[in-house]
């Protein structure tokens, strides 16, 4: 396995496994049409590494993980192999922190209309924020979404909550089949 960890804040990427990361940190220049972002990816032995990976990612972050403008991507790629080449698979499992919602990031209110689009089975145009084209490999193809959603019952923090809520409730909503549905 490898494993990648990007932060994107204020409409920049981060790879948090750089030494240079941090708020003067290493950015990542996307390229369009390219499955390469130019990040580290690291190669655990076993799940303590993985951890300790993620605790190292943690304290390099721009943006406190409570901040509304900063989301957390975590990415296990693997491959499994056979004695058979045609029956080798590749796949990655993408973990990603969305803070904040759509009236305070931008970000998130691309990715609710893909969602949208997606639900609607419409084709979606060109992928117009950092988030959506780092996920658009999760977001259309063979994949398999699922939202979890971490709420607070507190009266303070209704609004929050039940826009989380119905975010989870339309991405649920989405099938994906084996399509392609972003255009270049």
């Amino acid at each position: 396995i490898k494993v990648e960890l990007l932060e994107i804040s204020k409409h920049e990427v981060r790879d948090l496994l750089d030494t240079r990361s941090g708020p003067d940190g290493q950015l990542i220049e996307l390229r369009v049409n390219s499955k390469t972002t130019g990040n580290i990816l690291a190669s655990p032995d076993d799940q303590d590494q993985v951890a300790k990976i993620l605790e190292l990612a943690q304290r390099r972050r721009c943006m406190k993980a409570t901040e509304s403008n900063s989301h957390l991507l975590f990415t296990i790629h693997f491959e499994v192999n056979s004695d058979s080449e045609s029956s080798n698979r590749k796949g990655c499992l993408r973990i990603v922190d969305l803070a904040g919602s759509e009236h305070e990031n931008p970000s998130l209110h691309v990715l609710e209309n893909v969602i949208m689009n997606l639900q609607a089975k419409k084709k979606l145009p060109k992928l117009k924020s950092r988030l959506t084209y780092l996920l658009r490999d999760s977001l259309g193809e063979d994949s398999k979404t699922l939202a979890i959603v971490c709420c607070s019952p507190h009266v303070n923090h209704y609004h929050e909550s039940s826009n989380s809520i119905r975010f989870a409730y339309d991405a649920s909503k989405v099938e994906l089949k084996n399509d392609r549905v972003f255009s270049a």
